[in-house]
């Protein structure tokens, strides 16, 4: 079974499956249309473990060395609240989102607002601020 074929829903809260949602950018068969699709790739890598993709998915000038996952945490939900250009014919974007993780002492929630640009054509995540 293809990446293509994963039967299950995409972490990133869609309703689409995976494969044909985030797993498609997870794979490299497609680049991110728009700042959202980028943000929801990512949320989905981080909830899947995925890090290769986050790291490939930060721009060069802001991102760590190495990107860690989040010990004992389980990324469980995702609402994006707002979303500023970041279109298919823009530059730049900006993402605000809240995501829900399911830890040891219970589920909590956090939002940040990303800011995202286009390197060589491609979205990447900038950086973000916690609201």
């Amino acid at each position: 079974m293809g990446i293509t074929d994963y039967p299950r829903l995409c972490p990133c809260g869609t309703g689409s499956n995976y494969g044909a949602c985030c797993g498609r950018l997870h794979s490299g068969a497609v680049q991110a249309r728009t700042a959202e699709e980028l943000m929801r790739s990512r949320y989905s890598a981080y909830a899947l473990g995925n890090l290769d993709h986050v790291f490939r998915t930060w721009h060069p000038k802001t991102r760590p060395s190495d990107v860690s996952p989040v010990d004992g945490m389980a990324f469980v939900g995702l609402e994006v609240l707002e979303i500023v250009a970041g279109g298919p014919d823009d530059d730049i974007g900006v993402v605000e989102f809240r995501a829900r993780l399911r830890g040891p002492d219970g589920v909590s929630e956090f939002c940040e607002r990303s800011r995202f640009s286009r390197r060589a054509g491609q979205w990447m995540y900038v950086d973000g601020s916690i609201t």
